[in-house]
């Protein structure tokens, strides 16, 4: 049991090395079935987590410690609780998705395109579990490696701009953590340990440079506005399966650092900056959503939308009650469904007609009924229809943000009517209607390998939306001791 989160890490790291160890193309086929084995076996070992997770504690749990590097008391430590659980599972479930949806896609260099997302999974799982200040650093930074490859090397036709603008904006924010990480190991006497960092006195001047110092590194990954704009750059030249994770997975790595960082280090500084990140969530939240309407290309508007959602989530958590930060990460799960769907639905298309702008297409339901019905039970998602996960997040957030205040939560409920208009707007002129064009006419609908991704993630959707109570359930606990240790530093 207490080898389960090394396994969750390992697992798909280790296939990925395999995968990129073997010949470039001549063993594709081989290269395809490698990978989709090393990501089933790196979403199983996630699933006994479940089963083991005691709901009822705000303990860390399933903890792994081993001294790393001794002389600077680096240490590699693991666990989860309530609030970065899901995160686990979901990230190795979203990485079966995407092996599958490349299988006939990516032609060359098949097994560093495997294995680079492979790679990238466990790292990503390693930000999730680590304990260790430094460890967390290491796996944060190098989740940008992979990437960078993914959308270098199969990219679009932008893509080293697409590239090195991901690269830098990531990077620069992050070196402002290091340095808050530093003076943190230098103030408790020589620890990395994020829990004993939790407990530490500090002066209101220092918790205001750390804040902001873990400001720079995570709102850039969210992204906050105003430093969203490499995201749709990056997103519009990513191929199909790099926009899928970056959306599903990747932007819940700042967000995350928000509760395990920002919030528990440095509680006064979050109470009297909490207007400052709660006016940029509703100016991405209602900004955005108004940029969104104006895209003419699929990937863009999708980008623009997931900048968005992600405004909820940074609002619900710095609105500071349960409701709040329960919903804000709701809402980041339901996000990484709802996202990867409709990114990779968008793949399917521009599968089959190498175009993303939404004048190419018009009346899709017509030669592709079967993906349209899909395609409609995403967009209401992404709109945050009742009944799908897209809903449940967003309501609660916007209900915690009645109880702080009214006006608050009134402006984040105009993205609801926003992401319902720029979302239909794109269903009509893409699916809806007589057939477009020749190109249209030609579509043939998907077959038995794609109507299996669209299916995981549509029950995905559906189950969350309909019975979001395991979710909540794991995270209550936790959440109530975050806010709890929060008031508590404040009242000292």
């Amino acid at each position: 049991m207490s080898s389960l989160l090394s396994l969750a890490i390992w697992t798909p790291i280790v296939f990925g090395a395999v995968l990129l160890a073997l010949g470039r193309d001549e063993h594709a086929r081989a290269v395809r079935w490698i990978a989709l084995i090393g990501a089933l076996a790196g979403l199983l070992v996630t699933l006994p987590l479940y089963g083991g997770f005691q709901t009822g504690t705000a303990a860390m749990q399933f903890v792994e410690k081993a001294v790393w590097i001794e002389r600077f008391n680096i240490n590699y430590h693991l666990g989860v609780d309530g609030i970065s659980f899901w995160f686990v599972p979901l990230t190795a479930f979203i990485t079966v998705i995407v092996v599958l949806a490349s299988w006939e896609s990516i032609t060359e260099r098949v097994n560093q395109y495997m294995g680079a997302f492979l790679i990238l999974s466990g790292l990503m799982i390693g930000v999730f579990t680590a304990l260790d200040g430094m460890l967390f650093y290491v796996f944060f930074e190098a989740t940008l490696i992979p990437m960078y490859l993914i959308i270098g090397i199969w990219g679009g036709p932008n893509k080293i701009y697409a590239a090195f603008k991901f690269f830098l904006y990531t990077l620069l924010g992050s070196l402002l953590m290091l340095i808050a990480l530093i003076y943190l190991y230098n103030q408790s006497g020589g620890s990395f340990d994020i829990a004993a960092w939790h407990k530490m006195p500090l002066s209101s001047t220092a918790q205001t440079l750390l804040f902001f110092a873990f400001f720079a590194a995570f709102a850039v990954k969210v992204p906050m506005w105003p430093v969203h704009t490499w995201l749709p750059d990056v997103h519009v030249e990513a191929p199909t399966g790099g926009s899928a994770v970056l959306a599903a997975i990747m932007l819940k790595l700042g967000a995350y650092g928000f509760l395990r960082f920002s919030l528990p280090i440095a509680p006064d500084a979050s109470r009297e900056w909490a207007w400052l990140m709660i006016a940029l969530s509703l100016v991405a939240v209602i900004y955005v959503g108004l940029v969104a309407m104006v895209q003419k290309d699929m990937k863009k508007l999708v980008a623009y939308s997931s900048v968005a959602h992600m405004g909820f989530v940074t609002l619900g958590f710095f609105i500071f009650n349960d409701l709040g930060v329960s919903g804000g990460l709701v809402q980041m799960i339901a996000h990484g469904f709802v996202s990867g769907a409709m990114f990779l639905s968008i793949g399917v298309l521009y599968d089959r007609v190498h175009s993303r702008e939404i004048a190419a297409y018009g009346g899709v339901v017509n030669t592709m009924p079967n993906f349209t019905a899909f395609a409609l039970l995403f967009a209401m998602a992404n709109c945050g229809l009742p009944g799908t996960a897209g809903f449940v997040g967003e309501w609660m957030v916007i209900l915690g943000a009645v109880k702080a205040n009214f006006w608050i939560g009134l402006a984040a409920a105009t993205a609801l009517i926003f992401g319902a208009a720029y979302t239909l707007w794109m269903f009509k002129r893409v699916y809806l209607g007589p057939v477009g064009n020749s190109h249209v006419k030609e579509l043939t609908d998907i077959g038995s390998r794609e109507f299996l991704i669209l299916s995981l993630l549509a029950i995905a959707v559906l189950a969350m939306g309909l019975y979001p109570r395991p979710f909540t359930d794991v995270m209550d606990t936790s959440v109530a001791e975050l806010l709890k240790h929060v008031a508590l530093q404040k009242l000292n």
